[in-house]
């Protein structure tokens, strides 16, 4: 299953910051979008996942087919990382809570509550949901931050397998994840108002 992106503008408070914004992702594939801060790549990520309208240009895909990671963990303080899972694997339909568990290194912390984890171990529950979505095309903003080293490269591993068995990955990062991808720099795209020109400084990357 793929995306499909036809001349996307989409908007940040009422302003546009991006236009023309094209590209197809196939199964398999992974492209990175790249781009300075405050360009519009959390904006254009939430308009793709269905989170906000865009201004003009179509997005074709199957909404049932698509999983979004925002910046925020979005994990449940008061439940355990098991249990967080197995909401979310409720919610979407799908059984493999103990797989994710297992590939985002998260069994030994099954039964801690969220609240009493790092920002780390909460980065990592909050990905492991996408494992538990069960859905082809995943949507990543920023995936790696509060990651160290070696849970970067576990990621990195989870993703690869992902593409290996046909999924696609559309993923904003300044890092280098180690993944057979392409790369779409979203300066072009920058919105040409007058408007936009003048207004995009005064928001800062938590908003990008």
């Amino acid at each position: 299953m793929d995306m499909q992106v036809n001349d996307l503008a989409v908007a940040r408070g009422g302003v546009a910051v991006l236009e023309g914004v094209t590209f197809r992702l196939l199964p398999g594939r992974a492209l990175v979008l790249r781009g300075p801060n405050g360009i519009g790549k959390t904006t254009l990520l939430r308009s793709l996942a269905g989170l906000q309208p865009a201004l003009a240009g179509e997005v074709t895909v199957a909404a049932e087919a698509v999983a979004y990671a925002a910046h925020a963990d979005g994990v449940k303080a008061v439940l355990t990382v098991a249990e967080n899972l197995r909401f979310w694997a409720a919610a979407y339909g799908t059984h493999s809570v103990a797989q994710a568990l297992a590939e985002m290194n998260l069994e030994a912390l099954a039964n801690r509550r969220a609240a009493h984890l790092s920002a780390g171990q909460k980065r990592r529950l909050g990905l492991a949901r996408l494992l538990v979505t069960g859905r082809p095309i995943w949507l990543m903003d920023e995936p790696t931050v509060s990651l160290d080293a070696a849970s970067v490269a576990l990621f990195a591993g989870v993703v690869a397998r992902h593409l290996a068995s046909g999924g696609s990955a559309l993923i904003a990062s300044h890092i280098d994840l180690g993944l057979e991808a392409e790369v779409l720099d979203l300066t072009p795209f920058k919105a040409r108002s007058p408007a936009a020109g003048g207004r995009l400084g005064a928001f800062d990357e938590a908003f990008e």
